[in-house]
Formats: C-alpha cells, structure tokens, sequence
C-alpha cells in the first residue's frame, strides 16, 4: 500500500493502512524546498515557448521531489490565471494550454504513490468585490439570471474536469466559497435554488467520470453542513478555523459521509513559530484521526510567505502522531 492508497482510503471514508494522507489546495513552497526551480505564475508567461517547454518538464520534476520529501499522497496542479489583485497575478499558475501540458507532463512520469488534483469551478460562490453589490441585488431581483449563471458555471466546470481527466487527473475540486467568517452568503432559499442543486449534479457527474469531487470553501459553512455532508460530494476541504470552525465538531456532524481536508490555520503557518505548528497539527491528529475520513493541511493556499520551518513543524507532527 503506498501513500495514494491512504488518499484514496480517507476519501472512501475508510481508514488509511499507512497514515493520515497530506494533501495541499495550492502549495507555494516549491522553490523553498528545491535545489532546482519551479516557474509559474508571471515568471512563466515570460518565457519564450521553448523555456515555457522546458519550464514544464523541470516543474514536473521539483513537484515530484518535494511531494516525496514532504510525504504528500496527493498533489494539486497549477490553476488558470487570475489576479489576487489587480495587475498582480496569482502564483501557482498557468495560462490554460500550459496547464494541461503541465498536467500531462505530471501523469507521464508521476510515481503511482502520487495522486492528481485540478482546481476548477464549477458551482457559484461569493462574487467578486467588483460584481458584489450587483450581484447581491439580483440575487433578489433578478434570480433567472442567476439561474442562468449557475447553469453555466456548472456546464464549464465539467467541461474543464472532463479534459483534465481525459489528461490523468483523478480527484477535481470545486473552489466555491459559500460562506464567510459570519456563515453562509446565501440564505436558506437561496441555497435550495443556486448552490445545492448543482453540487449534487456536479458530485454526480464528476463521479460518473471516475474521478473523485471535492468541495472547497472558506468561511463557517456549519450552518449547512448536513447539506453539504449529503450532497454526493467526497469531501470538503479547508474547514475553516478563522470562521470558527473546528475539525472535530465538524467530523461529528458530518458523521462519515464525507471526508474533511484542511484546518491547519493559515494565520499560524505564516505568522506563528514552529512549535505553535507542531502543537496545533498534533492535536488535530490525535482527536481527529480516528475511524479515516481524514486528510492533512492547512485551511487554505500554502503560501509562500510561510516560512519552511513552519511547514517543516506540521510535517514532523505528523510524522510523530500520524501514523496508523
């Protein structure tokens, strides 16, 4: 049994035979972790192609690396471009063509102990803060065009999913933030009409392609929990501890029908010492690990303004207490 096989296992809700399985939304500490250098993001795109090519192949090869040394079971590829700001793109991406080549250059040459996840969006969330107010407007005034918006966003991100496992994907998750730090952005109603109907539909059909269907979303969603945990869905990952959410009271709630991935906090990777990571990591595994169900990492993006060491903690914690 390999460290896929303990992925696999916790998103079956089944017990690993190896141990808790790590698993990254974005990880952004290649280059700290590598003698050699990985390019994304803005650096990428000003490569000529053929160092774009060659970008590729070495990318492929960091990733490989520092997942073994860092005992991941699962590794996400890059994501499209978008901006955390503006003029000010993202990092742990791609344009589209390069992503898929990127994707395939991964599965070409990946140890089998590695399992692939591509970030996709397939079911609304939260609008942007230019589209905010419009948005929330029609949410009440115009719900057949919003209607309209999730039908599409549904029909894309399955469009999208179904090329990435057509390159070897086998895990997709949605990046659908439904909810902030005070509870879910949607109301009751509202839920019942633009979220959850095209969960379902996309667990379904995602399942359908043999891949597995996760759900990522920040912010305190246990308001909807239940149905979330009966939506078809594998998993949900990030469980949030800046909105309050706690991965044990979650676990109880969910009661085995999904896996929960995440809650290391964030804030304490970036801002915390090593052995505040230490701490918080061992004791998630020691309450939570029990019965599966379970995947390791923090709530969001590893970023790159975590310092290695503090990564370095979560890793030894884990090595210490997750084992099974």
């Amino acid at each position: 049994m390999g460290r896929k096989d303990d992925m696999k296992a916790a998103l079956e809700r089944r017990i690993p035979a190896d141990a808790v399985p790590i698993w990254e939304l974005e990880f952004h500490l290649w280059n700290k972790f590598s003698k050699r250098h990985a390019a994304f993001g803005e650096e990428f795109t000003k490569l000529t192609n053929a160092e774009q090519e060659k970008a590729i192949r070495t990318n492929a090869e960091v990733i490989f690396e520092v997942s073994r040394d860092l005992h991941f079971s699962a590794v996400t590829v890059p994501c499209g471009l978008w901006e955390i700001a503006p003029g000010q793109m993202a990092y742990y991406t791609l344009p589209e063509d390069a992503r898929y080549r990127q994707v395939q250059a991964l599965r070409k040459d990946a140890p089998k102990d590695f399992m692939l996840v591509a970030i996709v969006s397939a079911v609304m969330s939260i609008p942007s803060a230019s589209e905010y107010v419009e948005f929330s407007y029609k949410l009440f005034d115009a719900p057949d065009e919003i209607d309209q918006r999730a039908r599409d966003t549904l029909r894309q991100g399955l469009e999208v999913a179904k090329r990435f496992a057509d390159c070897g994907v086998e895990a997709i998750c949605t990046a659908s933030d439904i909810a902030d730090n005070r509870g879910p952005f949607f109301n009751p109603e509202q839920m019942k009409r633009f979220i959850l109907p095209y969960l379902h539909e996309w667990a379904e059909k995602i399942k359908a392609m043999g891949l597995y269907a996760i759900l990522h979303s920040d912010g305190n969603v246990m308001p909807v929990i239940d149905e979330i945990a009966n939506s078809g869905i594998d998993a949900l990952q990030a469980i949030d501890p800046v909105a309050g959410m706690d991965m044990q009271r979650t676990k109880d709630a969910v009661g085995g029908r999904i896996c929960l991935c995440g809650n290391v906090d964030c804030g304490t990777l970036v801002r915390g010492k090593p052995e505040d990571v230490f701490e918080q990591t061992k004791q998630l595994l020691m309450s939570c690990k029990d019965g599966g169900g379970l995947v390791l990492g923090a709530s969001n993006a590893v970023q790159q303004e975590v310092p290695a060491e503090n990564y370095l903690a979560m890793i030894q914690a884990w090595e210490e207490f997750g084992g099974y």
